[in-house]
């Protein structure tokens, strides 16, 4: 799909890896509408890309409604969903206070995965009503899962179970909305430098990317965006998870 003049969504598009891709889109000619629960960020960076700014809880219904509505009325309906939004922690499951709170696995699981499925039913929904492209394709959603899916460190339960639901939710996905001519995708981002990560010292993150093969380095917010808009244009690219983690194989810990 080519992304010029189409309508596009981003979530967790006010910083990191979301804001990268919103730019990245908007570059590319796509009506960007930057979705996140901090509407001041959204507005800065809606602002810089001539997009739109929409006040989302991915996690909540009537927030994820209300925000698509508002996209599509600015835009109109979306052919393009990059779910970036998402929150970690680390935490034990059995800690120096006891077992880990309920409420925080809870709300781990609740804003990186059902709110990835949450954006993503809606979205489709309008998608399913368009009118193909000339190759056939109504739109395309990637949702960003993480290499914690697969080799998950300890404290990191709830968030590699989050992301574990993406991975395992994407296939079936794909080829249920393949009738409607809807790719999806998901992306495995190992350690990048985003806020999280940039906030660490210059120490702790040169000791994290000693451990990364090849290039010793944290990867670039750019980098998953340039994959994301490959994924796009990528028509025959469905179903996939892809790891972008320059084939970094972290050794428990």
């Amino acid at each position: 799909m080519q992304l010029k003049d189409q309508a596009a969504i981003v979530t967790g598009g006010a910083s990191g890896l979301g804001a990268a891709t919103a730019r990245r889109l908007a570059k590319e000619g796509a009506k960007v509408a930057v979705c996140d629960i901090n509407s001041k960020l959204a507005e800065s960076v809606a602002a810089e890309i001539g997009g739109a700014a929409v006040a989302c809880d991915v996690a909540d219904a009537a927030s994820a409604e209300a925000a698509i509505a508002a996209a599509a009325k600015a835009h109109g309906p979306a052919r393009v969903l990059v779910n970036c939004a998402g929150i970690g922690i680390a935490k034990r499951v059995i800690g120096r206070e006891g077992p880990m709170s309920l409420s925080e696995f809870d709300r781990v699981i609740r804003v990186n995965l059902i709110g990835s499925f949450n954006m993503l039913r809606l979205a489709t929904a309008d998608m399913s009503k368009l009118e193909p492209l000339s190759t056939g394709e109504r739109g395309v959603v990637i949702s960003t899962a993480s290499i914690a899916a697969f080799d998950g460190q300890i404290g990191q339960a709830a968030y590699s179970a989050s992301k574990g639901g993406i991975v395992a939710m994407t296939l079936p996905i794909a080829r249920e909305l393949a009738q409607f001519g809807i790719r999806v995708l998901a992306i495995a981002p190992g350690l990048f430098l985003t806020p999280l990560l940039g906030g660490l010292p210059q120490e702790a993150q040169d000791s994290l990317a000693a451990a990364i093969p090849f290039p010793h380095r944290l990867g670039h917010a750019d980098e998953f965006a340039s994959l994301v808009q490959h994924m796009i244009d990528n028509a025959y690219l469905n179903g996939e998870v892809v790891r972008l983690d320059a084939s970094l194989r972290m050794a428990p810990r």
